[in-house]
């Protein structure tokens, strides 16, 4: 009876956390829908829009190891809570701004604020201390699934609100549907009280050692330069791709329903990731995610620019999405343990972001200044295969078969 008590309350947490992240996920990922009816009503520029999304992008990254670092000192429920207030608050006053520096404001700094404190680091570090070792692997797949399932929601949702009430009123809707949300981290606040022994127990090793141990590791070096490129490539697709789509001439429903599509497939791709984990080294299967990527916009280029291509490709992209993320995590958990996963993991989502950053911004100005992506596409397909080759020399222990037991 009591084993079953705290096993239970594991569960509990890995549903809050994939909820919150479902809303946190949903919001950020869908803001590419924006992009062509801001530029419409601002006049301010693609390369203007970009440059907001683009500090976002940075911003969102920035703010991870520091909510981790909150959230491994103090808990996670409070973190996840003011998080989310300020992504609506970024949200509802994102209609009121008129110039490149107001949507920095909004957009770029409070809405990725929230949206930051709300996602991976806290919520996968929250879910790794309560599990046993065996079990994190499919537990961050589920989280991240949670992530997935918002993009598959709220892509379609949003460009409905955007045609039934212009894209303000879909800001205002999304800052509604953030602060609804907002019971769901009380969960996580009870579920404190069960956290298990091994996570409570504190070590000797201090915050400011660990990352100093892991910043010299070669390790942990090699998976950011790999999760840079990640985060390159989702950023400029996310931000880029409904004006690709534009480009071929296809409606914007095609562009919502590709953004659906990718948040779906890695529903699948996530849970396939974190029942892989368990059985694979991590950097293999982080190898052959990246060498999909490259094979595929290559594929992609050479294809006719149909909706039913888009379909397919966003169904592909969609596998490994942000399926990198709970092998990736995976890795820093093997290499440094869960006590500051959050905050060790959240520095790799900076340079994730790092990465965003320039994916978001330079597709802007390649639009601007070309006219197409073509260039975007090429580099985007360059590094991916970059980042395949540089997890093969990563340090990962073998993954020991498991025992039977009568």
């Amino acid at each position: 009876m009591t084993q079953e008590r705290p096993q239970q309350a594991w569960w509990i947490v890995t549903l809050i956390a994939a909820a919150i992240l479902m809303v946190t996920m949903g919001a950020r990922q869908s803001l590419g829908l924006f992009v062509s009816p801001l530029n419409t009503s601002t006049g301010l520029g693609l390369a203007a829009i970009s440059f907001a999304i683009a500090v976002g992008q940075f911003t969102w990254g920035a703010v991870q190891p520091i909510a981790g670092a909150i959230a491994d000192k103090y808990g996670p429920a409070r973190v996840l809570a003011a998080g989310m207030i300020i992504l609506a608050v970024g949200s509802a006053i994102t209609p009121f701004m008129d110039s490149t520096w107001g949507l920095v404001f909004s957009l770029g700094l409070l809405s990725a604020i929230g949206s930051g404190a709300g996602s991976f680091s806290v919520l996968i570090g929250a879910a790794a201390q309560r599990l046993p070792a065996e079990k994190r692997g499919m537990s961050s797949g589920m989280i991240n699934a949670g992530g997935s399932f918002g993009q598959f929601v709220f892509a379609p949702l949003l460009q409905k609100l955007i045609s039934a009430f212009g894209w303000m009123g879909a800001m205002w809707s999304l800052a509604v549907i953030t602060l609804a949300a907002l019971p769901l981290t009380l969960g996580l606040k009870r579920a404190d009280a069960t956290q298990t022994a091994a996570a409570t127990a504190a070590p000797e090793q201090s915050l400011g050692d660990a990352v100093k141990q892991a910043l010299k590791d070669p390790s942990y070096l090699l998976l950011h330069a790999g999760f840079f490129t990640c985060g390159f490539h989702i950023a400029f697709l996310v931000t880029h791709l409904p004006g690709e789509i534009q480009l071929c001439g296809l409606p914007a429903n095609v562009a919502s329903w590709s953004l659906a599509i990718i948040g779906l497939a890695n529903i699948v791709g996530s849970l396939a990731a974190g029942w892989a984990v368990g059985r694979w080294r991590s950097k293999y299967i982080l190898f052959w995610m990246y060498a999909s990527r490259a094979l595929l916009i290559g594929t992609y280029l050479l294809a006719p620019k149909t909706a039913l291509t888009f379909y397919l490709f966003a169904a592909g992209l969609g596998l490994t999405w942000l399926a990198t993320v709970p092998p990736t995590a995976g890795v820093v958990g093997k290499l440094f343990g869960t006590r500051y996963l959050a905050t060790l993991f959240g520095l790799t989502l900076l340079s994730h972001q790092v990465g965003g950053f320039f994916g978001a911004w330079l597709g802007g100005l390649a639009m601007e200044s070309f006219s197409n992506y073509n260039l975007m596409w090429y580099a985007d397909m360059a590094l991916a295969a970059a980042a395949a080759v540089v997890n093969l020399p990563i340090r990962e222990a073998r993954i020991e078969p498991k025992m039977q037991t009568a």
